[in-house]
């Protein structure tokens, strides 16, 4: 202060305009110096603010809601000025009320507009009203008030349909939003990019993508341009349901497009996607493009792709991405470090994770699930009391345990046959906020059955129940399973009948397939077939992993007709598709058969069933043809291994060394083995077993071959 006057106060000219004023009010670099300005220029002799300073003043501190107190007190100043506006002012202070979600002061200023700014609401008005009711989630409001809006003599515009579009979308009435869309069309209010692309976006959210893509169509059709936005929705709308054969398709017709360009979320979406439906590959050729065509890279893009690159063991290349993403000037952010942090824990040394985490705490870049990461790392490491100890660095920093917290510690302590430290943690997480979730009781259930505690498992169940804590198919699945890995089926049949007695909430698809694995386990192969039958009648859909388990129990029973009848069955059924270990159980069944020619004709149809041979496939049929001493079909199958990108695995090499062995053909089994240890395919007890009976057998001595891997 110099004799009684601001610094702001100084600058101002003894006659100040309302434009040399509004001149000074942007040159303010913050809405705090701003208002104080404004606030002086109030009190300045025979000056008196016009429409443009109110306006430039009520958009600047709306942006903040830190000023929103300052708003009524603006508006105040406006009404005692009495000073005729243009609708413009009162658009201004309606807007900037409902940025602050201050809708009863939007309200008093639109019903006030003659009196108070000396103009009468136009459509502008009316639909910033609208817009408020939106922006504040008071849709019925917002209903109630278009309704009003049709009494009056203000016709809507294509604003006005818009905003209804948004408001439909956010209600899920879509169907009413593409009659909204074609009632703009009916009254020549040609629906613009934002009409369509509110649409696009609420079919996509929804899942509705084939609407959606209809909708986009529609758009070429009536010659409106779809912009980028339009183009993102759709690719993002096909990755969340994982279909990336679309939304490479949606890309494509973006990067041929003369009217859209692909931008940075374009990119992002893209990158994302792909990594998310494992095609990393892929996605590194979206990112060189974007690269190529020189688009900023944002955190998310590096986040993205270093997720991407850890997921799929590519540690180096996720540093040295982390590397060029902090030399570019991106700070990473705790996202980034989280999927470094899980990917080091999968591909790293031990210590190099621990360099991490410190680096983490460095740079204050911790979160919760970061700590949840770190405790996991360290269970699978096999360094349980110091992942135990996790959980209170977690609270030293001020974290709270959430409850995947409490669900790693008890399945990293009931893993390593620590159960009764296991039920502490549950006690001190039911206990806690929230409700311990499924994996807590079903780590703890599987952890008590594993140490033959199957009684104090289903004791918890009860206990659940009495508690009113909320028991589902995955916790009382993991009882079943205990009870079958312990050969219970006694006890698992009484409780798969408790269950579906006044419980059927709790039984699912994987119940049944849980119970029909361990009959057939147990061999007990006709109780396997009914319990599917009373699976059908009862309405529930077998999976493939259903007819996978019982076509298996069939053909090991001897029934192999019955199980290529359940096979025809499964080719037939419609939302079924056979999958490649399906192929191989009904392969193995009819090689151990005899079946050589039913079994190679199933095999070459595999492509066109959509399965795709394995090297088990292989290894399957080179068996089958050893054991019938078919020894060219199979060297030819031998040959496929190859052909067909494989490389053969030690049971390979012991099929044929079994096979050639059974058909006299001992100096082939000696290059044979030979072959393996030259590809470091280490023999194993069972290969020399294979061998040794052979030389007996055959009374022939093995020179010249390599012994050196022989187990001692």
């Amino acid at each position: 202060m110099r004799g009684g006057k601001s610094d702001l106060e100084l600058h101002l000219p003894e006659k100040l305009s309302p434009k040399a004023l509004l001149k000074l009010l942007k040159c303010e670099k913050n809405p705090s110096s701003a208002l104080s300005l404004f606030d002086i220029a109030s009190q300045h002799p025979g000056y008196a603010h016009d429409e443009a300073v109110f306006q430039y003043i009520l958009r600047r501190l709306s942006t903040d809601r830190r000023f929103a107190p300052h708003l009524s007190r603006i508006t105040e100043m406006i009404r005692a000025q009495k000073c005729r506006c243009s609708e413009d002012l009162a658009l201004a202070a309606i807007k900037a009320y409902s940025k602050n979600f201050m809708v009863d002061k939007a309200i008093e200023v639109f019903q006030n507009m003659k009196e108070h700014f000396g103009c009468l609401p136009g459509v502008r008005s009316y639909n910033s009203m609208l817009n408020a009711f939106v922006l504040s989630n008071q849709l019925d409001k917002a209903t109630l008030f278009f309704k009003h809006f049709e009494a009056m003599p203000v016709s809507p515009n294509t604003e006005t349909y818009n905003i209804l579009i948004t408001i439909a979308c956010k209600r899920r009435k879509l169907r009413q939003a593409k009659e909204l869309l074609n009632l703009m069309w009916d009254r020549n209010l040609n629906p613009d990019v934002y009409s369509y692309g509110t649409l696009i976006n609420g079919l996509a959210k929804n899942g509705d993508l084939n609407e959606a893509s209809e909708v986009f169509d529609e758009m070429f059709d009536r010659g409106v341009i779809p912009d980028v936005m339009c183009y993102n929705i759709l690719m993002d709308g096909h990755f969340k349901k994982s279909d990336s054969t679309a939304a490479k398709q949606i890309w494509d017709r973006l990067i041929h497009s003369e009217l859209a360009y692909p931008n940075a979320v374009s990119y992002n979406v893209m990158i994302s996607g792909l990594s998310r439906c494992g095609k990393f590959s892929e996605a590194l050729e979206i990112w060189n493009r974007m690269k190529i065509n020189e688009v900023k890279m944002d955190v998310y893009t590096y986040s993205s792709l270093i997720h991407g690159l850890c997921e799929s063991g590519d540690i180096n290349g996720a540093e040295r991405l982390y590397k060029e993403m902090t030399e570019s000037g991106v700070l990473p952010d705790v996202v980034i470090y989280n999927a470094l942090l899980d990917g080091y824990f999968k591909f790293k040394n031990i210590n190099s994770c621990f360099d991490l985490w410190e680096l983490m705490g460095n740079q204050d870049c911790r979160n919760v699930c970061s700590f949840n990461i770190f405790m996991r790392g360290l269970f699978e490491k096999g360094m349980v009391e110091e992942a135990i100890s996790v959980l209170g660095l977690l609270h030293e920093n001020g974290y709270a345990a959430d409850q995947t917290t409490y669900g790693i510690l008890v399945h990293g302590v009931c893993k390593n046959l620590n159960v009764s430290m296991g039920l502490k943690v549950l006690k001190k997480a039911e206990e806690g906020k929230g409700e311990p979730d499924s994996y807590i009781y079903s780590s703890i259930i599987k952890g008590l059955c594993s140490e033959g505690r199957s009684c104090e498992a289903a004791n918890i169940i009860d206990q659940m129940g009495k508690s009113g804590r909320k028991v589902n198919p995955s916790i009382s699945n993991a009882l079943l399973s205990g009870f079958i890995q312990g050969n219970k089926i006694g006890d698992a049949l009484k409780f798969f009948d408790e269950l579906g007695n006044g419980n059927n909430f709790l039984i699912n698809v994987v119940t049944y397939n849980i119970l029909v694995d361990g009959l057939c386990k147990a061999e007990r192969f006709d109780e396997a077939y009914d319990t599917v039958k009373d699976m059908l009648q009862k309405g529930w859909k077998p999976d493939v992993i259903t007819y996978s388990l019982l076509i298996n129990g069939l053909c090991k029973s001897g029934k192999l007709d019955m199980g290529m009848n359940l096979w025809g069955l499964v080719l037939k059924t419609e939302g079924i598709k056979p999958d490649t270990t399906m192929a191989n159980i009904m392969i193995h069944g009819l090689c151990s058969c005899g079946k050589l020619e039913q079994a190679l004709h199933m095999y070459l149809k595999m492509q066109q069933w959509g399965c795709v041979p394995n090297l088990v496939t292989l290894n399957t049929l080179m068996e089958g043809f050893y054991k019938v001493r078919d020894r060219r079909n199979a060297i030819v199958i031998w040959a496929r291994i190859f052909r067909g990108g494989f490389l053969p695995d030690i049971i390979s090499y012991n099929i044929a060394l079994k096979g050639i062995s059974f058909c006299n053909r001992i100096s082939d089994a000696r290059l044979f083995l030979n072959d393996a240890l030259s590809r470091k395919v280490c023999p194993t007890v069972i290969t020399w077993h294979i061998l040794v009976r052979a030389v007996i057998y055959n009374g022939i001595h093995c020179d010249n071959v390599d012994l050196s891997s022989r187990p001692r």
